[in-house]
């Protein structure tokens, strides 16, 4: 027993010294990243882009591992589709690149600027926030993504992906080492911890003093997690618990369209649609219409009462009464709760209850109800004739993403470059001293004390 005791307690101190070596080799990264320039930066990127095509039979080979792996162990298909690699999701990472490159460096922008009258220059400048940990599961893509916006506002990265992509994750990480070091930039910069004890969490989220900022990207249960367990600062990403509500001035067809994408187009994804709400005074000619496209598709239903009795007792087995469950859940699966309502407060309250500050849509040829909608739902992300699956950083613009999150501070949505930085004052004098004037060209003069704060 006291054997056992003692090569557990070896193994814990071997692993601290494992992950604290990778966070102090990515911290002693920064002064390397910030002398970089944004030319070079960029240069460094394209050579992760054409890493990434030249090690793709590496990458595929070991995500192949991770998937036959996957499948022994009865992981459900929704979550082997976000493990998954091909050739065409390489292609897709090289485009999020490109588009990375193409978008102005952030770093050193002037945010703000403020002349004060005697003189003195304070400027609000955008600068890195330092070493960022990255703890994430499935999606082997938010490798790329986080190591690439990381790099391009130098920021070190520390990623620690989950143990169903550990091969993946390795293959990607080592092919953009290739693509640093290929273009002479610091490969130290992105850090992986290719360890999948819990405990390795741990040791990232509480090195205070070392990493900056942990974002967990994944559950409910690794979001909760990290956030109770951190000493260092967290941003919440990824649990959306989406809504779509179908007003009674909807165009029907324009519905239709907008809920079969934002259900079906990629169910598994934190943008998907969740549930559907659908105003009473079009549910009885409406309802049945799109309850039969989803099901066509291999959607399962969890229907409310008054919904059950309009699609009445000739119904799909796939369409079950919904339970209070249901309307909390986040199935990340072909499964949909559907609520009829009485109408726009009915939907706001329904959000307001269950929402998780995600992406929230309404479709409505209604303007007033559309703009009370767009104000009052408290959401990252609100929408009008349009799907929840555009809550994406590529399709804002943002070339690719480090995660999408649902608090207020410090950043919202879709996280691209400018979410990943922080601010500092640059106060630039003429021989300032407080309590004096600075005439022009001259040395400070004497002036009235002031009542300090």
């Amino acid at each position: 027993m006291q054997q056992s005791t003692q090569a557990s307690e070896s193994s814990v101190q071997g692993l601290e010294e494992f992950v604290g070596a990778r966070l102090l080799a990515a911290r002693a990264a920064l002064p390397s990243l910030i002398g970089m320039s944004p030319q070079a930066k960029n240069a460094a990127l394209r050579a992760v882009a054409e890493a990434l095509w030249q090690e793709r039979g590496r990458i595929l080979a070991a995500n192949a591992a991770d998937l036959a792996a996957a499948r022994s162990q009865g992981m459900d298909p929704t979550r082997i589709d976000r493990l998954m690699l091909s050739e065409q999701r390489i292609r897709q990472m090289q485009e999020g690149l490109e588009v990375l490159v193409q978008l102005e460096d952030p770093i050193g922008a002037l945010l703000d600027r403020i002349e004060r009258p005697d003189g003195l220059r304070i400027d609000k400048v955008c600068v890195p926030i330092g070493v960022v940990a990255i703890i994430y599961e499935s999606r082997p893509n938010v490798t790329v993504d986080a190591a690439a916006i990381a790099f391009k506002t130098g920021n070190a990265v520390v990623l620690r992906g989950g143990r169903e992509a550990l091969h993946s994750n390795a293959a990607l990480v080592a092919a953009i080492h290739v693509g640093l070091a290929a273009a002479g930039a610091p490969v130290q910069a992105v850090q992986f911890i290719d360890r999948v004890e819990r405990e390795s969490v741990d040791l990232m989220i509480r090195a205070k003093g070392v990493v900056d900022l942990a974002i967990p990207r994944g559950g409910t249960g690794l979001i909760s997690y990290v956030g109770e367990r951190a000493l260092v600062p967290v941003i919440e990403t990824g649990v959306g618990n989406c809504h779509v509500f179908v007003d009674r001035a909807a165009d029907l067809d324009m519905a239709e369209e907008i809920v079969i994408n934002a259900k079906t187009q990629r169910p598994s994804v934190c943008n998907a649609m969740e549930t559907l709400l659908v105003h009473e005074d079009v549910a009885t000619r409406w309802l049945p219409r799109i309850a039969t496209e989803l099901t066509q598709r291999g959607v399962a239903l969890r229907v409310c009462e008054h919904g059950l009795e309009i699609l009445g007792g000739e119904r799909p087995q796939e369409v079950l009464r919904a339970t209070e469950e249901d309307w909390e859940t986040e199935y990340l699966a072909p499964v949909l709760a559907v609520r009829v309502v009485d109408g726009l407060e009915a939907a706001l309250e329904h959000i307001a209850v269950y929402g998780t500050r995600h992406s929230e849509a309404i479709v409505t040829e209604d303007g007033a109800a559309a703009e009370a909608f767009l104000a009052r739902v408290d959401a990252a992300a609100v929408y009008h004739n349009a799907s929840t699956r555009f809550t994406d950083g590529f399709e804002f613009g943002f070339g690719v993403e480090i995660g999408i999150s649902t608090q207020k501070l410090h950043a919202r949505g879709p996280m691209g470059l400018r979410e990943l930085t922080s601010y500092k004052y640059v106060v630039r004098g003429k021989g300032h001293v407080r309590g004096k004037t600075v005439p022009a060209g001259g040395a400070p003069e004497s002036v009235a004390p002031a009542a300090q704060p």
